[in-house]
C-alpha cells in the first residue's frame, strides 16, 4: 500500500468528518479509504481515531499524525507545483486584497514593477482595513498585518513592522511627554478602531515585564493616516506602525516617547487559501513581495532612552 495514499485518505476524513464524505472528496469509495486507514493503524501499530455510531474523533496519536501528515502532503503538493510551473508564463486576473494606509505608502509602488515583470496579469487590488474572507469574495490573495494569521489560510512573511507610540513636540509641550505606559491614561489618544485589544495598549518593559493600560481616546479612527494626521495637528498621542509614521519621526513633526519600552511587533504576511496547486501567477506575486520587501525602507531606528 502507497504510504501517501493512506495519509492522503486518512487527512481527508478527519477533515471530512466522516470516511463517506472523505470517499466523496477524493473521489475514492467509501470502502478503499476504510481500508486505507485501517491498513495506515495497522502500519503503525496505533489507533489514530475512534469510532463510534454518531461520530469520530481523533486519539492523542491521530492529532500528531494528522498535524505531521498535513504538513507533509502539502509540502508535496508545493513541491510538485513550483516544479510544473517553472515552464509556464503567468497571466490572467489577479484579485489582490491590502490595507489601506500599507496598500497606498508601500505596495503601490509596487505594482507598476510588476506588471512591467509579468505583462499577461492583470491586477485587480481593493484597500480595506477589514479582514475579507479570502475564498467567499474571490480573492487570490490578501496582505494582512498581524501576529496571528488565520489556521484556515496558507501564510508567507513578507516583512515585520514595529508599532511606535508618538506624539507631536507642540502637544507634549503643554501636556508632557509621558515616562510610563501607566501616564498615558492621562493624556489625549487618537486610538486606532480595528485594535484587537481596543483602547488597551500593551508595552513590555526593559526587563521583559507587561504593562497594560487602558488608554482613553479622545479621536477613533478605522484608518491609520487618519491617526496620523491628527496626531501632526497636535490632537493627542497615537500608536502606530513605523511604516506610516517613519518619516514623521525622521523630520522631527512626531517624536518617539518611552523609548525603552517596547510596543508590539506585527508580522506582514501574504495569505492565499491554499498551496495545493497554486497558480503560478500567485507564486510569482508572493515571491516579487518577498523580494521586493526584504529591506523595507520604513525601518526606524529607536530614539535614544
Amino acid at each position: 500500500m502507497d504510504k501517501f495514499q493512506e495519509m492522503a485518505s486518512f487527512v481527508a476524513v478527519v477533515e471530512a468528518g466522516s470516511f463517506v464524505g472523505a470517499a466523496e472528496a477524493s473521489g475514492l469509495s467509501k470502502a478503499a479509504v476504510s481500508r486505507h486507514v485501517a491498513e495506515l493503524e495497522q502500519r503503525l501499530g496505533a489507533r489514530l481515531l475512534q469510532r463510534t455510531t454518531r461520530r469520530l474523533s481523533l486519539t492523542d496519536d491521530g492529532q500528531l499524525f494528522f498535524a505531521r501528515a498535513k504538513e507533509m502532503l502539502a509540502a508535496i503538493d508545493e513541491a510538485e507545483s513550483e516544479i510544473s510551473s517553472r515552464s509556464g508564463e503567468p497571466s490572467g486576473r489577479l484579485r489582490i486584497n491590502a490595507p489601506l494606509s500599507f496598500g497606498i505608502l508601500q505596495l503601490a509602488p509596487l505594482w507598476p514593477r510588476f506588471a512591467r515583470l509579468y505583462p499577461k496579469v492583470s491586477l485587480d487590488i481593493e484597500l480595506s482595513d477589514r479582514v475579507v474572507d479570502l475564498v467567499e469574495e474571490g480573492y487570490d490573495l490578501a496582505v494582512r498585518i498581524t501576529n496571528l494569521p488565520s489556521s484556515q489560510l496558507v501564510s508567507r512573511q513578507l516583512a515585520s513592522t514595529r508599532m511606535i507610540a508618538c506624539a507631536s513636540p507642540p502637544y507634549l509641550a503643554r501636556h508632557g511627554t509621558p515616562q510610563h505606559p501607566q501616564e498615558l491614561a492621562q493624556h489625549e489618544v487618537i486610538s486606532y478602531s480595528y485594535f484587537a485589544a481596543g483602547d488597551e495598549w500593551t508595552f513590555i518593559a526593559p526587563d521583559g515585564g507587561p504593562a497594560v493600560v487602558r488608554t482613553h481616546a479622545r479621536i477613533h479612527a478605522n484608518n491609520g493616516d487618519t491617526c496620523r494626521a491628527a496626531a501632526l495637528e497636535h490632537q493627542g498621542i497615537i500608536l502606530q506602525p513605523d511604516f506610516i509614521v517613519a518619516d514623521d519621526l525622521r523630520r522631527g513633526d512626531l517624536v518617539e516617547l518611552m523609548p525603552t519600552w517596547r510596543a508590539m511587533t506585527l508580522g506582514i504576511h501574504a495569505v492565499y487559501p491554499s498551496r495545493k496547486h497554486l497558480p503560478i501567477k500567485t507564486r510569482r506575486l508572493v515571491d516579487f513581495l518577498v523580494e521586493a520587501l526584504a529591506e523595507p525602507g520604513w525601518t526606524v531606528r529607536r530614539a535614544p532612552g
